[in-house]
């Protein structure tokens, strides 16, 4: 026995700490790959302890009467916002989650424990739904927000519950009652305040590192962004910082399922502003026709938020060439070069005037209700 220990101890130790090591290697691997946003989960809670039967017992003590506790409640199963996460992908690795029981009551009134709570992490902006009635049952926009989403049983009252002046010598008790269990669905919706809406290669995720730093993926070919990109605005010229989310981009018929579909057009309705990033040497009149209709197609409020236009690649035009008169547009105009920094300055400035202003009347409204 001794020496399967140290054979154990010496061979196969490091063999299980690699394998654990690549497999958490894997994950992170994959975490950075596949942006999931969408999963579904099984949550059971505890059930609550049952109650117990029992009777003093103890020398000089005569007629000791009923001394059953109580049974402990199960424990309950919460989500819980976390900002350090970003995609619902440990989901697709563990799906069931379960509280634990309530203990059972004991003698001399002991009650019974209760049960474990089970936190479940998750990205801020998650939705939650039941997935059989399509209820919401609530969303986590805060770090540390608890969400209760199935609620542990109650445990069951013991005998010495049930004694009074008539019943001296109660022989019943209670049963634990049985713990919530639902299927959920949990949608992701990312947390922002601008939202970048554009064609494929219109430079979008340049946009977006040129004005925040972020590091989304660029190339010259169309649908590079494969999943939303998040990216905060921090500039010590502003008074305030900005969250701003690039999804991939849209083409004609998407609404259809063509291309990458509109599928990530969800991260983009709790923006407060949206940014129509065109190509200024691709047609920029008729892309803006068309992104107008397949956001109205995907959910007409959609159009009713604010939003502005940016003709990005102006240094791909002409020195003659004026950027604003390419484009019929009721909103405001910006013209960059994402890629040179050209007018960026200009875009930041404008957009902070608009949350600004929209914050200013967001604030008005909630006085008022």
């Amino acid at each position: 026995m001794q020496q399967w220990f140290c054979f154990r101890l010496i061979f196969l130790e490091p063999a299980i700490k690699i394998s654990r090591r690549e497999n958490n290697m894997s994950r992170a691997k994959e975490a950075k790959r596949v942006f999931v946003d969408r999963a579904k989960i099984r949550v059971i809670a505890g059930k609550g302890g049952d109650g117990m039967v029992h009777f003093r017992r103890e020398a000089f003590v005569p007629r000791g009467g009923p001394d059953g506790g109580d049974g402990g409640d199960g424990g309950s199963v919460y989500l819980v916002g976390d900002r350090s996460l970003k995609t619902l992908l440990d989901f697709r690795y563990n799906r069931i989650f379960r509280a634990e029981d309530g203990r059972p009551g004991g003698p001399q009134k002991k009650h019974g424990r209760k049960g474990k709570d089970v936190y479940i992490r998750v990205p801020l902006g998650t939705i939650v739904y039941d997935d059989i009635t399509g209820e919401v049952i609530g969303e986590i926009t805060r770090h540390g927000q608890k969400l209760l989403v199935a609620k542990g049983g109650k445990g069951g009252r013991g005998n010495a519950r049930f004694a009074t002046p008539q019943r001296r010598t109660p022989r019943i008790a209670e049963p634990g009652t049985e713990g919530e269990e639902r299927w959920l669905r949990l949608e992701l919706k990312l947390l922002g305040d601008v939202g970048l809406v554009g064609f494929p290669n219109s430079g979008k995720t340049t946009l977006l590192r040129a004005i925040s730093g972020s590091s989304g993926k660029i190339a010259d070919y169309p649908f590079t962004t494969v999943t939303p990109n998040l990216g905060m605005v921090k500039d010590e010229d502003f008074e305030i910082s900005f969250a701003v989310v690039d999804i991939p981009g849209i083409i004609e018929g998407a609404h259809e399922g063509r291309g990458m579909g509109l599928d990530f057009l969800r991260h983009i309705q709790r923006t407060r502003l949206l940014v129509f990033v065109l190509d200024a040497a691709d047609n920029p009149q008729d892309h803006y026709r068309k992104l107008k209709a397949e956001l109205e197609a995907y959910d007409p409020a959609l159009l009713n938020k604010p939003r502005i236009v940016v003709l990005n690649k102006i240094d791909l035009l002409d020195e003659d060439v004026d950027p604003r008169r390419l484009i019929d547009a009721e909103e405001e105009i910006y013209a960059v070069s994402a890629l040179l920094g050209w007018g960026i300055k200009e875009l930041k400035e404008g957009i902070k005037r608009w949350l600004v202003e929209l914050k200013r009347q967001e604030k008005q409204q909630n006085e008022e209700a």
